[in-house]
């Protein structure tokens, strides 16, 4: 049985050519393809957005035939609008025609660049969690609770944009996918790669969905089957504290019938964003000008080492510490008043140290996550979302100095920046004067502790005949090289999880880290003594080898230019413009299904410097050229157009689109280059 629902809105397109050179030169975009009142809307929201303009809207005279309207901004003071379109405005003007968009989060804007730029398939950067489910259980109230949830928070009905500045647009429906199995016709284990490996369309709503495989094995002991339920999400959207609470927004519907009452549940991510937007950042700023990690301190648990034979993609290994050592190591961090996250800093900091084969202080970093709801916002703790961020801790690890004293001090660089959870790693690059895009930190340490399902939600479901476990995390992939999560399982016991990248760090190595780490957690307990030392600490590992790590791949600009399309003779020339996030396959079918004489060549470019040999290599005296940019590939398109502009005067048209699937986004090209024909004709 399945409940399905998916929001094709069309995807809008624009013409413009970079004309302003002089300081109060307007802006001119032809909308391709829209209604009237389509148009008017899209003219209303920058009107709204950027008032720094006078916007004015007219028909183009061609009788209606390719719906085209123009979109005129002037500004109302000194601009310049000859120089790049702000992301702001693009993603204004290309966003689609839906109920509000807000701007994404400092942490969740780069989750989205991960993910829509990653090689790895659309399997990255999803996230599972799954639990049985013993008793009745009535399908249709299910898929109606499921859907009822999705009504009342507004995070399941929000898909990504990403053409200009990445906004989440909210949509007034979105469906959540409900699809039953059956144990004899797919196994557990497959369900879980199956599922995973679907990824989500990132520009539709829809972002998390549910799988119910009935017949599994009773966790309960009861010895009858049961429904083991998988709940599968975008990281992006939400973490896991977030999927949790809505897991529990779901019981509460189904005990209710399969309806929650009320409209839409605030505070949720809109006012998040408004909070975010009234966040005094000198105080930030002060701050990470002077705790971001410095130039040549440790951030990577292994040493450089040769490209080791591997599997690509993401790899997980768990280990656990047994409950008895848990709680030795539980109560001797008390003893100097920490708790046991702070113990795992300290092991952490210390592997960091070792691996830079460093002999007295260093300066390491690591990312810490935080789940970002202490902060002053009204029911934050039960707000479903992304409100969560990673941030770099630094610490100096010195040999000679008492072990004590370094968990006071990771304790301490803990507790200061949990004010700053909102705080982005761009913004941290910027105020600390590092280069943009540059990695802070190479791990993550991230402690999760998830409430339990409240007594009074169990004890209404055991009244209807229903019990059901706790959820657990399926796993995942990480940002970074390495993320190493901790948890506590049902004994108390701490549990550890290596997530990292096959491409940097091999199976043999993830599991070397985690069994050094562990060796840690062991041995800090049995040394009480204030005179034990970092040395010692270290020295307690032996010879165990430090693992080698695959360097990662230089940065730089790099460009692919080749030709598509030979078109005929003396015809324009139609660039179309390659960056990571362009969604696959909208090119190919542009390719295919556009007819006209042009020829069309494509360039993909990776980094935001354009050479002069670039440009001259597409300027083709006597031939126009038009630059298109599906989605975030728009500013880079506008970007050449510009410069080609200045170098050859003679100024190439751009077209522009928003975001959305491959056949929508060819076919508003498609629409776009027509308008682009009949202009020059």
């Amino acid at each position: 049985m399945r409940s399905h629902h998916s929001q094709r809105g069309a995807v809008l397109a624009v013409v413009h050519e970079p004309l302003g050179i002089q300081a109060w030169s307007p802006l001119v975009f032809e909308l391709c393809g829209l209604a009237r009142t389509d148009a008017e809307a899209v003219a209303a929201r920058v009107a709204e957005r950027h008032r720094a303009y006078d916007v004015e809207l007219d028909d183009v005279p061609d009788g209606g035939r390719l719906g085209r309207c123009l979109l005129r901004l002037t500004p109302r003071g000194p601009a310049p609008p000859g120089g790049p379109l702000g992301d702001d405005l693009l993603a204004d003007l290309l966003a689609p025609l839906a109920a509000g968009t807000i701007a994404v989060t400092g942490h969740q804007r780069a989750l989205l660049a991960a993910a829509v730029g990653a090689q790895g398939g659309p399997g990255r950067y999803v996230e599972q969690i799954f639990w049985d489910w013993a008793g009745p259980l009535d399908i249709g109230r299910f898929i109606a609770a499921w859907q009822s949830v999705a009504e009342r928070e507004a995070v399941l009905r929000a898909s990504f944009d990403w053409a200009g500045a990445a906004r989440l647009v909210l949509h007034d429906r979105a469906a959540v996918e409900v699809v039953r199995h059956v144990h004899a016709d797919v196994g557990w284990s497959e369900l879980l790669r199956q599922d995973r490996a679907r990824g989500f369309e990132l520009y539709r709503p829809g972002l998390l969905r549910v799988s119910l495989l009935d017949g599994t094995p009773d966790a309960t002991g009861a010895g009858r089957p049961s429904t083991r339920l998988l709940v599968t999400y975008h990281r992006a959207l939400l973490d896991e504290r977030g999927a949790r609470l809505l897991v529990r927004q779901f019981y509460r519907s189904y005990l209710a019938g399969g309806v929650l009452p009320g409209g839409d549940r605030r505070p949720d991510i809109r006012d998040h964003a408004q909070w975010l937007l009234r966040q005094d950042t000198a105080g930030a700023r002060e701050f990470w000008a002077a705790a971001a990690p410095p130039a040549g301190a440790a951030v990577s648990p292994g040493r450089p080492g040769r490209p080791a034979r591997h599997t690509e993609g993401p790899g997980r290994i768990q280990r656990r510490l047994e409950a008895a050592r848990t709680s030795r190591l539980r109560a001797w961090a008390a003893e100097r008043g920490a708790g046991e996250s702070s113990a795992l800093h300290v092991v952490w900091a210390l592997l960091l140290h070792r691996a830079a084969g460093a002999d007295g202080p260093l300066p390491v970093a690591f990312g810490v996550h935080l789940s970002g709801r202490d902060m002053s916002l009204r029911a934050a703790a039960d707000m479903p979302g992304l409100l969560g961020n990673t941030l770099p801790l630094t610490v100096t690890v010195d040999p000679g100095a008492p072990l004590a004293d370094l968990l006071l001090r990771v304790r301490d660089a803990a507790l200061d920046l949990t004010p700053y959870a909102w705080v982005g790693g761009d913004r941290i690059r910027e105020w600390s004067g590092r280069a943009p895009g540059s990695a802070l930190t190479e791990t993550t340490v991230r402690f999760d502790r998830h409430p339990p399902l409240p007594d009074n939600l169990r004890a209404e479901l055991a009244a209807q005949g229903i019990r059901v476990g706790a959820p657990q995390s399926a796993g995942g992939d990480t940002p970074v090289p390495v993320t190493l999560v901790a948890h506590y399982d049902t004994e108390d016991a701490l549990v550890l999880t290596a997530l990292y990248d096959r491409a940097r760090v091999t199976d043999t190595g993830a599991l070397g880290i985690l069994a050094q780490c562990l060796h840690l957690l062991r041995t800090l307990p049995e040394h009480p003594d204030e005179g034990f030392t970092v040395g010692d600490a270290l020295r307690s590992l032996g010879a165990c080898e430090v693992p080698g790590m695959v360097p990662p791949e230089p940065a730089g600009t790099r460009f692919a230019l080749s030709v598509l399309r030979a078109g005929e003779p003396g015809a324009d020339v139609v660039c179309l413009v390659t960056v990571p996030g362009v969604t696959p396959g909208a090119y190919d079918t542009l390719l295919r299904d556009h007819e006209g004489p042009e020829r069309i060549v494509s360039l993909r470019v990776a980094g935001r410097e354009l050479s002069p040999g670039l440009l001259r290599e597409l300027h083709v005296a006597g031939r126009r050229l038009t630059l298109c940019g599906a989605g975030p590939a728009g500013p880079v398109a506008h970007e050449i157009a510009r410069r080609t502009a200045e170098r050859t005067g003679e100024v190439p048209a751009v077209v522009m689109t928003g975001v959305g699937g491959a056949v929508e986004s060819a076919q508003a090209l498609s629409r776009a280059l027509r308008a682009v024909r009949a202009r020059s004709a």
